[in-house]
């Protein structure tokens, strides 16, 4: 049986998802501890990759090496760059692109990979499923919304950077690995599906942000995912 590959970057994301899995066992390959269990009655596979697009790519590709996957969820948090955004909005990644990949000496746009292009679209089928979870849950005070996410190297502090990236790639949120999982994926030829948490707003001192609002954003990623396996 196929089983649903959850990946995410810090421990506070995985703790949150772990509260829903049951009968979980543990096994560990190349340094990386993965919980194989259940969240609403599917089988899922939990990962921590560590931060960073290198740590997230390698990861996800012993994921897929070692297990049979159907799709692939990246859960976590995220920076938001849009005024449609406040801190414990969810963004559902609709494209990622990396920001800070950069051929432009060659001729190329900024963010375009050779042999992907500038954007990697999530799965429109796992997307529309989700969207018609989201429209029969009850009432909230928060928002939840699909966009672009722009993944990147860096813990974005900068206004200008973020300025920057908004008007670059249209981006909505920015993080640190969901667009190097994303191609992973793309390249496996799995579904990838993103969701993202906003836990702060790039302002200079948003570090400490990031801090104050990491569980509040992990528990409400884990939250509507295991909606969505509910009820997909």
């Amino acid at each position: 049986m196929k089983k649903i590959g959850i990946i995410v970057a810090m421990e506070e994301e995985f703790e949150e998802i772990q509260k829903n899995m049951r009968n979980i066992e543990i096994k560990r390959i190349h340094n990386l501890t993965f919980l194989i269990g259940k969240i609403e009655g599917k089988e899922c596979i939990l990962v921590q990759s560590g931060v960073g697009k290198v740590n997230a790519a390698r990861t996800m590709q012993v994921m897929i090496d070692y297990f049979e996957l159907d799709y692939i969820v990246n859960v976590g948090v995220s920076g938001s760059i849009s005024n449609d955004l406040s801190i414990g909005d969810i963004l559902i990644g609709e494209h990622v692109v990396q920001h800070d990949f950069d051929i432009t000496a060659f001729g190329h746009s900024k963010g375009y990979v050779t042999g992907i292009g500038n954007y990697i679209k999530c799965s429109e089928i796992l997307n529309s499923k989700l969207q018609g979870v989201i429209k029969n849950i009850p009432e909230r005070d928060y928002k939840i919304k699909l966009g672009v996410i722009a993944t990147g190297d860096i813990f974005c502090t900068d206004i200008t950077m973020k300025d920057k990236i908004r008007a670059k790639f249209n981006a909505d949120a920015v993080d640190m690995e969901c667009a190097a999982i994303a191609q992973v994926a793309y390249l496996n030829e799995i579904p990838f599906m993103a969701v993202r948490s906003i836990s702060d707003i790039p302002n200079g001192n948003n570090a400490s942000t990031f801090d104050d609002n990491l569980k509040l954003a992990s528990k409400r990623c884990a939250n509507l995912l295991e909606e969505f396996l509910r009820k997909a």
